[in-house]
């Protein structure tokens, strides 16, 4: 019943529609901050492997691993991808614009950053996500995927109408 709500219901479009871009925001005010200024995730990477060590670590044992093995040694990369990704994650967010995909990229940077050992508005950000993945297309209505996605659906075609005779 909630699942139906939250999928169909135009009251609960509204709903997500304020949490999506609220969720937007936030991503966008935190991505273009990094993009305008000095931003370097070095200093986080190595903090994150630092608190894999102890009698308490909050970082997991193979995470510091892949950010000592790969991340770190590719920290300007990631210099360019956290703060496009961020940047990105929020407009797709704010104008409805790939709401599930922008949502979904939103969760994965959230939850990288929740394994890396920080918390803040992390889970918070996380929940909202997943409520927005859960409603779908709903979650969209009230933006330019209630337009966008049925005009793509109609330029690209997932399913070929010819049948190939053998």
């Amino acid at each position: 019943m909630f699942l139906h709500f939250l999928r169909e219901n135009r009251y609960a479009s509204c709903l997500l529609a304020v949490l999506r871009i609220y969720l937007g925001i936030e991503w966008f005010i935190s991505g273009w901050g990094k993009l305008t200024g000095s931003f370097d995730a070095s200093g986080f990477l190595k903090s994150a492997v630092t608190k894999a060590a102890g009698e308490n670590p909050s970082v997991q044992s193979w995470w510091a691993g892949f950010l000592h093995g790969f991340a770190i040694p590719q920290a300007g990369l990631f210099n360019v991808l956290i703060p496009w990704g961020e940047t990105l994650v929020g407009l797709g967010l704010i104008l409805g614009v790939f709401s599930t995909t922008a949502a979904l990229m939103g969760a994965v940077l959230n939850m990288s950053y929740m394994l890396s050992g920080s918390s803040g508005a992390n889970p918070q950000m996380v929940l909202i996500e997943f409520f927005l993945l859960v409603a779908g297309s709903n979650a969209a209505r009230i933006g330019f995927d209630h337009w966008l996605l049925p005009w793509l659906t109609q330029l690209l075609p997932l399913r070929s109408s010819k049948k190939i005779s053998t």
